[in-house]
């Protein structure tokens, strides 16, 4: 049956753009079930050599060349950046990429998904908003109108989103536990942890449970701040900054620590979070805890390229350097 369809595309019967028979009548046609004629369909557009639309059907995908891929990113970061870039290098000439910013407000999201359904072969998209019962119900409903082939969903594991799509994440409380475990001895030398977790911080509760279980694990005393202040900076502490896309925490405790004549990796210990290029420079280098973004270009660009999707943990580390 598919070679049959197949068949009547290549010899020119169906032309690109052609919109093929529904599936009543083509079961009547040929004399087959409609639940053949659907999995006919279903394993042609897997090959990508049809396409379907909401009010139109199936059609004959038209030969374009290149892939066209839409990134619908929060912000643009400078991981974001390296994310971009890594998955640009990744695929080479033969896609196309556009990257479009909903500045995690759903209204706007839910319009650019709107906008640009059926206008791209593939969306990768960072779904980060508030973590509110409304706002990430809204999200899981526009995701949900992207067909499950041509979507990839980066950084964030979706819990309550099912479907085959692809995606390639972080685990923000397990992955930060393994991380600072790789660092141990380190931690070990100072007589807190302290966290500082601000508005700023979108996913700070569940790095701050990570963070809390890696303590208690360990006998370390553990601090959580909201705000700070030099009475918060003290010699002997280790601060671990779930910084906003700004770095003001981290730029603060830092004037703070100057301020007080406390040595940098010595007196007290900064550890910030989510890794960009100018961190091997600040402060000698600074120690970080990170999901590796270049990885998670490339992995999102093999999918893209394959056309074989999957759910990927993307590997998460600490990054030892002068200020531990």
């Amino acid at each position: 049956m598919t070679t049959s369809i197949q068949h009547l595309i290549e010899t020119g019967r169906y032309k690109h753009g052609d919109i093929l028979p529904s599936m009543n009548v083509l079961s009547e046609s040929l004399s087959v079930s409609k639940e053949t004629v659907k999995k006919a369909y279903a394993i042609l557009r897997e090959k990508g050599v049809i396409e379907s639309a909401q009010g139109k059907g199936f059609y004959v995908k038209e030969n374009k060349g290149a892939l066209n891929v839409l990134m619908i990113f929060d912000k643009l970061s400078t991981y974001k950046l390296v994310l971009a870039r890594s998955f640009k290098e990744n695929t080479g000439e033969n896609i196309q990429t556009t990257i479009r910013l909903h500045d995690q407000d759903i209204d706007l999201f839910e319009t650019l998904v709107h906008e640009n359904l059926d206008n791209f072969d593939y969306y990768l998209i960072t779904p980060h908003f508030p973590i509110d019962d409304d706002i990430q119900r809204r999200a899981i409903t526009a995701l949900g109108k992207i067909p499950n082939r041509k979507l990839v969903i980066l950084d964030r594991k979706v819990e309550s989103f099912p479907g085959n799509y692809g995606m390639v994440y972080q685990d923000y409380e397990q992955d930060v536990q393994r991380g600072l475990s790789q660092g141990r001895e380190l931690f070990e030398k100072y007589t807190t942890v302290n966290t500082i977790s601000t508005a700023g911080s979108l996913y700070g509760a569940f790095t701050e449970k990570g963070i809390a279980r890696f303590c208690l694990e360990h006998g370390i005393d553990h601090r959580i701040y909201k705000t700070i202040n030099p009475e918060k900076v003290l010699k002997g502490g280790v601060y671990i900054v779930l910084n906003s896309q700004l770095d003001i925490e981290l730029i603060e405790i830092i004037r703070i620590a100057k301020s007080k004549g406390l040595k940098i990796g010595d007196d007290i210990g900064i550890v910030s979070y989510n890794e960009s290029p100018i961190n091997e420079i600040i402060l000698d280098g600074l120690t970080v805890l990170s999901t590796d973004f270049q990885e998670m270009g490339a992995l999102a660009a093999e999918m893209v390229k394959s056309g074989k999707l999957s759910k990927i943990w993307n590997k998460f580390d600490l990054i030892i350097r002068k200020t531990l």
